[in-house]
């Protein structure tokens, strides 16, 4: 047997700051740019209970960990649950099996925060954040531990979510916050746009966008569905978090692509090879650029893994335990 460290949620809430999470995600596309193996997302559907099933999974050998998410949302209840296996990169034993709800928001963020870090410009002080549920809130958190903010807008459909979420943020935060009554407005004049949404069709005309803006997309992972429109898709510089989702579930790039806007050699370079220094990433003052987040294993065992190390110094979690195939595969 092997003692695995089960984490409730409540285990590993507060145990890490943004800041944490955001070196730990570095460090994993870090290693994903020299080589580190990963995969998208899988994702199967149901239509009756309608729901969903998806899994994605990394190997951080440097991290000494791998896994990665399986979760699923919808069905009879109408929710969302999200396991988080974790295995020594050495032994292959399973070291952890986290409830990784709580920290979806932080990894999610930490890892468009990595890639603004890369890619927006060194003098970056405004923001636009497109969208106000939690992972609005991860993302700018993360992003303001690598830029100094100084005024950001918040848009959201919703007058209430909007400024509900800018006093919030404004009291959380050293810069401004404020809520904007559209779209056009917090995009103009900013240094990053971070959409964060559930929204089919795009949500700010690339037209409004300055040069020298960076923006991460972060809110749509469905052929069907895009947060961007082509303009901006052919004026960026465009790096997503793996290439091989690009033609997968990147609807942004897909729907600039199938319009013969944009082709397949768009794609400047994985996210992780920048960050590894095998690509360039901004090279001008004046480029647009744009990083295009689906989510991967890659930030998810990076994470995890740093929650682990925390609740073990800590004395958190409980231990379960596994057998091992050569004791319980007998087939008896």
């Amino acid at each position: 047997m092997t003692e695995t460290l089960f984490l409730t949620s409540a285990d590993v809430d507060g145990l890490a700051t943004p800041a944490e999470f955001v070196d730990a995600v570095r460090e994993g596309y870090r290693q994903r740019g020299e080589g580190a193996p990963a995969e998208p997302r899988t994702k199967l559907t149901n239509a009756d209970p309608p729901g969903f099933l998806t899994t994605y999974a990394a190997v951080l050998p440097e991290t000494g960990a791998m896994g990665g998410y399986m979760y699923s949302a919808g069905f009879g209840a109408a929710d969302a649950w999200f396991a988080t296996p974790l295995f020594d990169a050495e032994s292959g034993a399973p070291i952890a099996m986290v409830d990784g709800a709580s920290m979806n928001p932080f990894k999610t963020g930490a890892t468009g925060a990595v890639a603004a870090d890369a890619l927006a410009r060194e003098d970056a002080s405004s923001a636009a954040i497109i969208g106000s549920g939690p992972q609005a809130r991860g993302q700018l958190r993360a992003l303001a531990t690598v830029r100094d903010l100084e005024t950001v807008w918040v848009f959201s459909p919703t007058k209430e979510h909007r400024e509900s979420f800018a006093g919030e943020m404004d009291r959380r935060l050293e810069g401004s916050v404020a809520a904007v009554a559209s779209a056009a407005a917090a995009v103009e004049g900013a240094d990053v746009v971070v959409t964060a949404t559930n929204a089919s069709e795009p949500v700010f005309d690339g037209d409004d966008l300055e040069p020298g803006t960076h923006v991460t997309a972060m809110g749509q992972y469905d052929r069907e569905k895009r947060e961007l429109d082509a303009k901006t898709i052919k004026k960026a510089t465009y790096v997503p978090d793996l290439e091989k989702r690009v033609t997968e579930d990147a609807g942004s790039f897909i729907a600039a692509l199938e319009a013969g806007i944009v082709d397949e050699d768009h794609v400047h370079a994985e996210l992780g090879d920048v960050v590894a220094g095998n690509a360039p990433g901004r090279e001008s003052e004046d480029e647009i650029t744009v990083f295009d987040s689906g989510g991967t294993g890659i930030e998810t065992v990076a994470a995890a893994y740093l929650l682990y190390e925390r609740a073990r110094e800590a004395g958190l979690g409980q231990t379960i335990d596994f057998a091992p195939g050569s004791e319980a595969l007998t087939g008896e």
